[in-house]
């Protein structure tokens, strides 16, 4: 059974990402834990050197905290598109530069999904809480859509504007956030996290 985050507790968010920051926030809130990031305590991000999701969540949550010797929780996430054999998928911050420059990044998997046919994409997002004697609990979460061109809507961050969720027709980027947050990848990993973790 994993340990429990008592409400009033500390927790340290292991993200240098606005966007990735405001959300889980968003989601925490009703929980009555103390956020704070790993930006404004001045941890260094470290090399996310893991095959999968979930490795480089636990890498991130565990040196943020054993680094400020609290629990920390992390998330590791990419846009992952079928006919690019899953690319960018780890690599999906990457795609945008130094700049962090996410409409580079739409336009190159535009660019190098030409005209294929196939359009199935997904997000994933792997949550890691970890506590500073290396105790960690990992979740996943998916969801499934398809990747559209030209991006649409001003709302969300990353890959939100070309991305459809099965089912919908508003990209991630004209959702409403709260309709985003009941269906999104980080929702479904957040919901498992916060039934196994959280009071």
């Amino acid at each position: 059974m994993a340990r429990r985050l008592a409400a009033g507790s500390r927790l340290v968010i292991a993200s240098h990402n606005p966007g990735k920051l405001r959300e889980i926030a968003e989601l925490i809130a009703p929980h009555r834990v103390n956020c704070v990031s790993a930006a404004v305590l001045g941890l260094p991000e470290p090399p996310e050197t893991a095959p999968d999701f979930i490795g480089n969540a636990r890498l991130k949550a565990l040196a943020a905290a054993r680094a400020a010797q609290q629990p920390a929780l992390a998330d590791d996430s990419g846009f992952c598109v079928a006919a690019l054999g899953g690319a960018p998928g780890l690599l999906s911050a990457r795609w945008a530069g130094p700049a962090k420059d996410f409409s580079h990044a739409m336009r190159r998997v535009h660019a190098e999904l030409g005209d294929a046919a196939d359009r199935r994409a997904w997000f994933a997002c792997a949550l890691c809480l970890g506590w500073p004697d290396g105790e960690t609990a990992t979740f996943l979460g998916r969801v499934e859509g398809e990747a559209v061109w030209p991006p649409r809507g001003e709302r969300g961050f990353g890959y939100d504007p070309m991305f459809v969720p099965q089912g919908g027709a508003a990209t991630y980027g004209e959702m409403d956030p709260a309709e985003k947050h009941a269906t999104s990848h980080r929702a479904r990993a957040f919901a498992q996290l916060l039934a196994a973790c959280f009071d």
